[in-house]
């Protein structure tokens, strides 16, 4: 396939057609409407399903009854917009059904405004929704990762049957690179077992987050439970940079990581010890690394562009072995290299120094 020069909210639209999507619901909200008005040229033209709902609240419930069916579906939104959708995430998650879901966040909290951000991270990573789950959440950090992770989201979905989330935020869904999209994948043609398709020769399936009788709701937590173990153990996901004689290791994911990347580089070439681990999968947050890395470097320095979110998981990652730093910029302000450059100085002198 051809490198094009591709904008972030097309590619993420695009990949996940050629990764064989069958229905996409959304409601136009920016920083990612670019997301569904590319779903509403190319979905009819292929013969698959796009409906624009009336609202967040219907999409996400129009998502649900068609990843019931067993076909790949997907919905987008931005921070508001996903508010809107949590007690949708939370019936997916009980009745196993994989889905697809796309955050391009933006400043608030509120209506905020439509600039980049990273204050969802909560939203997203601390279940999505009410009860006891969490959904696979993964964050690119170019245009071509946001290809690669959207066609994986659909994969992770089917193989745990699970709500998977894809987050940017509005500097990624708006900027464009040079990218390659995937081939096309044909859609499903054979259904799974658990699907709802019919019962013809069988008895029917049912699929429900109903279950009014304590211990048995308690059996289907257990069981979830269970999932999201082999999730944690099997799906964490990381790239790092310089790490091997790092002293100071500055974490960050998404926009806010390859910013941060510069600031790396240039204190490297200027012959300090620091390097770079950017987490791709938020959750499960890859704690066994972070953990491995906390028993030989002195300290770590998060960035992230909300007021200290991820901070807390890498915290809890160290284990009050090392100290942990933080710098963010909030309601949409986007940090510069120089910025991180001088937090990483600054540090540095003091670890250096033995202060």
């Amino acid at each position: 396939m051809a490198v094009e020069l591709l904008k972030g909210n097309e590619a993420i639209a695009e990949a996940a057609i050629r990764a064989g999507l069958e229905a996409y619901f959304g409601y136009p909200i920016t920083p990612q409407t670019e997301i569904l008005e590319h779903m509403a040229r190319r979905m009819p033209d292929l013969g698959r399903a796009f409906i624009q709902a009336e609202s967040e609240v219907a999409s996400i419930n129009m998502v649900y009854g068609a990843a019931c069916t067993g076909a790949r579906a997907m919905t987008s939104s931005s921070s508001p917009g996903i508010s809107l959708m949590q007690e949708g995430f939370s019936y997916i998650a009980c009745s196993e059904v994989p889905c697809v879901v796309v955050d391009v966040m933006r400043g608030g909290p509120g209506l905020g405004n439509i600039d980049p951000s990273q204050a969802d991270y909560f939203q997203v990573t601390r279940s999505a929704g009410h009860g006891d789950f969490h959904a696979i959440v993964l964050a690119p950090a170019s245009v071509q990762e946001a290809i690669d992770l959207m066609v994986e989201a659909f994969d992770l979905a089917e193989k745990y049957r699970t709500l998977v989330f894809v987050v940017a935020d509005g500097l990624l869904g708006q900027m464009m690179e040079p990218a390659q999209l995937p081939p096309m994948k044909p859609v499903h043609k054979n259904r799974p077992d658990w699907a709802l398709t019919g019962a013809v020769n069988r008895e029917p399936n049912i699929i429900t987050s109903l279950e009014l009788n304590a211990p048995a709701l308690e059996e289907v937590n257990l069981r979830l439970q269970a999932k999201l173990a082999e999730i944690r153990k099997h799906e964490q996901r990381w790239a790092e940079l310089w790490t091997d004689d790092a002293k100071l290791v500055v974490v960050g994911y998404g926009m806010s990581g390859r910013i941060a990347q510069t600031a790396v580089k240039q204190a490297r070439r200027e012959g300090m010890k620091v390097g770079l681990l950017r987490p791709i999968s938020l959750w499960p947050f890859p704690e066994k690394r972070l953990s491995t890395l906390a028993d030989q470097v002195d300290a770590f320095l998060v960035i992230e562009m909300n007021a200290g979110q991820m901070v807390d998981d890498v915290r809890l990652s160290a284990g009050g072995q090392v100290p942990v730093s933080f710098y963010g910029r909030m309601g949409g302000v986007v940090p510069v290299p120089e910025e991180i450059y001088h937090e990483i100085t600054t540090l540095y002198e003091k670890l250096t120094s033995g202060e």
